[in-house]
């Protein structure tokens, strides 16, 4: 089994002094976080009453090792509940792969929290799951950067999550943690790049140079367009109706490599995608030279959690 035990711990390179929370919408966050909170909390908290607002301070452990991410829905989260974090900037650093297993009690301490109990218990949960999702996120994301690094560290390509995602607001998080770990995120919506699926193509009467065509006509200079693609045939009537990435979607290792050679040969300027049923195990199988893209939907479908706790001191 891989695990991120596996490889170096990594702080170099792409992840080095990078404040990843720029990235964020910051007119957004507020609500998103304001709405989570909401919904876990439509109407009483009994529990709150039980504990008042007296102020206290609780501290953030990381239990399980990973990559430290969601570090700015923390801070908004208890932000929007009047509470003070403050991190330990030795070690809460996103991006940075965090071993567990070799410290005293097998937890990390990342960060203390102070305000009112009743407050701090309101958004523990919250905070909790979106630090353990995104931290789990950008862990996957680590492993298959690494992983690719060591097995074929001349390749050129880039490794990518897709759109599937969590629905609603918490996308973010999860495309986030793809970015901390060190993937692309592929598109972020049904907005921000045209793909032309199986579907849309059969939908439109199965002619791939009308569908490229009519998309362009809409899509404009700014936007690509990408073609899911089941066979070479298909690959390079995308390619030469003008769709700017190919891919080839479900293929053997063997077959895609003699397929992506093929539609670099006639069309060198295109990007090759390879999706479809790759995993950790797998990735490294589809590397070669005419592959750019490989991406794989379970860095966001399927991704194990990050352990964290926040614990109330007495």
């Amino acid at each position: 089994k891989t695990t991120a035990q596996n490889y170096e711990t990594m702080t170099s390179g792409i992840h080095e002094n990078v404040d990843y929370s720029a990235l964020l919408p910051t007119l957004n966050l507020r609500p998103t976080v304001r709405s989570w909170l909401t919904d876990d909390m439509p109407t009483f908290d009994v529990g709150g009453l039980v504990v008042g607002n007296k102020p206290k301070i609780a501290h953030l452990y990381m239990k399980s090792p990973g990559v430290f991410a969601g570090r700015p829905f923390m801070d908004a989260i208890f932000d929007e509940l009047q509470c003070v974090i403050n991190w330990n900037e030795d070690c809460a650093i996103e991006g940075t792969f965090i071993e567990t297993s070799n410290v005293e009690g097998k937890k990390v301490l990342l960060a203390t929290v102070e305000g009112p109990a009743n407050a701090l218990l309101r958004g523990e949960r919250t905070a909790l799951n979106t630090l353990s999702r995104c931290s789990g996120v950008a862990t996957a994301s680590y492993i298959a950067m690494m992983r690719v690094k060591k097995d074929c560290p001349n390749w050129k390509g880039a490794i990518a999550g897709t759109r599937k995602v969590t629905p609603g607001s918490f996308r973010i998080v999860e495309k986030y943690g793809l970015i901390v770990g060190g993937c692309d995120t592929h598109r972020l919506d049904l907005s921000q790049m045209t793909m032309l699926k199986d579907n849309h193509i059969w939908s439109c009467g199965g002619n791939i140079t009308h569908a490229v065509k009519l998309a362009r006509s809409a899509a404009g200079f700014s936007q690509k367009i990408e073609v899911e693609c089941q066979n070479l045939e298909e690959a390079i009537e995308a390619a030469g109706a003008g769709a700017d990435i190919v891919m080839l979607d479900n293929y053997s290792p063997e077959g895609l490599k003699c397929d992506a050679n093929q539609v670099k040969k006639s069309y060198p300027n295109v990007i090759v995608e390879a999706s479809g049923g790759i995993t950790v195990e797998t990735m490294t199988d589809y590397v070669c030279e005419s592959v750019d893209v490989i991406s794989r939907g379970d860095l966001t479908q399927g991704y194990g959690c990050i352990d964290y706790s926040l614990k109330i001191q007495k």
